[in-house]
């Protein structure tokens, strides 16, 4: 992913890997990772576009695994936007350790109606807030996963009630649990998420697997999907 241009508007954040942020040998977990990245999206869209921060939903995120960080490495989370489409934006986030963890995201928000949750034209100060930092570059939020092989594994997914956030939906985040559970999630390693729809209350849902690849499905429909690859 490309760095900062150096033109036009950054916003950081600062988070410590706490105890409830990593796996077992002590890096940072996927689910972590994506509510930090969230926090901080949402933070510098507040501060930026104040109100109409709510009125975004995540599209796909990937994320480059340079180096995880680890148990208490202090790190600091700088994100800008980087791409505009007509109802739609790219940000990405360059996450930094102290200790030598780098994570570099990027993800693809959708500007929606809060009333009928449907794509929505972006507001008009929006690039002028935003556009500097994209250089001109335009994004597309046009999905690539395909729908799951009938040679994939299937397996239950129970949900929690933690699982879901103030919107009545499964979290962003939660998703992530779900790849760190099946992909193989390494320093070195891309790994794609993208969302096609929410997961309600009482719904069933289910992961098919197969190799580096997955889909999660609710009520039969797929919501989300994931692949994994190594970075070259």
């Amino acid at each position: 992913m490309d760095a900062w241009s150096g033109t036009g508007r950054t916003y950081a954040g600062t988070r410590a890997v706490r105890l409830g942020d990593v796996t077992p040998k002590g890096r940072l977990r996927l689910d972590a990772l994506a509510r930090y990245l969230q926090d901080v999206a949402n933070d510098d869209a507040t501060d930026g576009i104040g109100e109409d921060a709510m009125a975004w939903v995540v599209r796909s995120t990937t994320v480059e695994v340079h180096a995880f960080p680890v148990f208490r490495e202090p790190l600091t989370l700088t994100t800008w936007g980087s791409g505009l489409g007509s109802r739609w934006a790219e940000r990405r986030t360059s996450v930094v350790g102290e200790g030598g963890g780098r994570i570099e995201a990027a993800s693809v928000w959708v500007h929606v109606d809060l009333a009928t949750g449907r794509p929505k034209k972006l507001l008009p100060g929006f690039e002028d807030v935003y556009g500097p930092s994209t250089g001109g570059r335009v994004v597309s939020a046009r999905l690539s996963h395909g729908d799951p092989p009938d040679s994939a594994n299937h397996m239950p997914w129970p949900l929690r009630f933690a699982d879901f956030d103030v919107v009545g939906h499964v979290n962003n985040a939660v998703y992530w649990a779900i790849v760190e559970e099946h992909l193989d999630a390494q320093a070195g390693s891309r790994l794609t998420l993208e969302y096609r729809g929410g997961i309600d209350r009482d719904q069933h849902v289910e992961v098919a697997a197969e190799g580096d690849r997955l889909w999660i499905l609710a009520d039969g429909a797929v919501a989300a999907s994931a692949s994994a690859q190594a970075l070259g």
